[in-house]
């Protein structure tokens, strides 16, 4: 019977503007009418067309995309308020009722609108299996190379912050703060795994760039939640100030399920931008295994290194590993092959941001005052991004490709299929050799 209501009738119409995820959006805050009188549809309808407010991003067409400003000036003077404004992506974030939204789609310069839905922390309930601990004896430990990790935030932890404060900038999307924190405590952990330094551990528990810089990117909040726009927005910030922190590589353990193409997701063309920009872009495929094609946004974009986990069941060497379970599994929506590698994600040992969300809620992960176990490819993917910063430290001339090309055609097979291992298992050592020999 909601099938019927004037709202959805409106969204139908509009379809080559209105993503499918709008649709859905509405549909389910419709359910409840069909338990409401049939003469009653009719003034829902009208108070839903005039009331209800949608969070959403809205696209320009590239003809309009210099004139954005332009564009966002005349919708606030018709009190539309504008959240978020992106500099590298044609479009911005807001709010509107079905109304101002129909009105907006008759204006000139308006190609898409989609749902600002939700992404979260990529969290499922080991730096020697990967080799980059080798690369320590010639001094290959991603000093001076910036690393973003785009995330719940990063607490100022010893490990990053003694003898020298690597946290080099800290930008605050949520809590709009200008120190450093981390009131959930996974973007703390990935920070560790990338570029800890094991000063609390006596040198036992570091990332593989344990002399990388780290940008700390608050998208996400205390629950390891937020907003399609502000994920958008932290890589829209990094590709701005790439040159000003040195930014090399974005670590990304955030995602929100796959919604279609790339073209028609538009955190996936964001993360585009930033690899063609010259980013190096790692991102977490996803805790949804072992089950097929459900892999993550911006997992999915085909450019860039998808990292799935693995299980190297508490042991250094390489031949009892294998993919782990929750690990999710290619090919994305529109048939890649994905993930692109899978590095360790199981009880992986890293930074503690004490009195954090996850502090509290996973007593029986915490290992001692400093450190936590957790696992999920949220932890794969930063040591993907260590290694990726011990190469570019390496070669700082390396693009994007080179350093996939480098990880990809020397991974290990754990012998599974490639839409679960990708390529297999990263080996530092092998891709920075494979490099030298160019």
């Amino acid at each position: 019977m909601i099938l019927n209501l004037e709202p959805l009738r409106w969204i139908r119409e509009n379809r080559q503007q209105v993503d499918v995820s709008v649709q859905q959006h509405l549909i389910d805050k419709m359910r409840w009418t069909q338990y409401v009188p049939c003469f009653l549809h009719r003034v829902i309808a009208k108070l839903l067309y005039y009331v209800m407010r949608m969070p959403v991003i809205v696209e320009f067409e590239s003809t309009f995309s210099a004139q954005s400003e332009a564009i966002v000036s005349r919708w606030r003077s018709h009190n539309i308020k504008v959240k978020r404004q992106f500099s590298h992506y044609p479009g911005c974030a807001t709010r509107l009722t079905l109304r101002k939204m129909n009105h907006l789609l008759r204006q000139d310069g308006v190609r898409k609108v989609y749902l600002d839905r939700k992404v979260t922390a990529l969290l499922d309930k080991a730096t020697p299996s990967v080799n980059s601990h080798r690369l320590w004896n010639a001094s290959i430990t991603g000093q001076g190379v910036g690393i973003a990790v785009i995330d719940t935030g990063v607490a100022p932890h010893p490990d990053l912050t003694e003898p020298r404060n690597r946290i080099v900038a800290f930008k605050d999307f949520i809590g709009h703060e200008t120190e450093p924190y981390d009131d959930n405590g996974h973007g703390t952990h990935c920070a560790g795994d990338a570029a800890g330094n094991g000063t609390a551990s006596d040198g036992k528990y570091r990332g593989p760039a344990y002399e990388a810089d780290i940008i700390g990117v608050k998208v996400l909040d205390k629950q390891g939640s937020g907003q399609l726009s502000d994920l958008i927005a932290g890589v829209d910030w990094c590709i701005e100030n790439r040159d000003t922190y040195n930014i090399r590589i974005l670590s990304l353990s955030v995602g929100s399920p796959a919604s279609g193409r790339v073209k028609d997701d538009p955190l996936a063309r964001a993360v585009r931008q930033a690899w063609t920009s010259g980013l190096v872009v790692v991102a977490a495929a996803g805790n949804s295994g072992p089950n097929g094609g459900t892999i993550t946004s911006p997992g999915v974009v085909p450019e860039i290194i998808t990292v799935g986990a693995s299980d190297d069941h508490d042991t250094i060497r390489s031949d009892d590993d294998e993919v782990a379970s929750f690990s999710s599994r290619g090919p994305t929506p529109e048939g890649v092959p994905k993930p692109d590698v899978v590095a360790p994600g199981t009880h992986v040992v890293s930074l503690r941001a004490n009195g954090s969300y996850l502090d509290k809620t996973n007593i029986e992960s915490v290992v001692n005052d400093d450190y936590v176990s957790l696992s999920g490819t949220s932890m794969a993917t930063p040591i993907v991004a260590g290694i990726a910063a011990q190469l570019i430290q390496k070669d700082a001339d390396l693009t994007p490709d080179d350093v996939k090309t480098a990880l990809t055609e020397t991974a290990t097979s754990l012998g599974d299929e490639p839409n679960a291992e990708g390529h297999g298992l990263v080996n530092a050592t092998a891709a920075l050799d494979a490099l030298a020999n160019r």
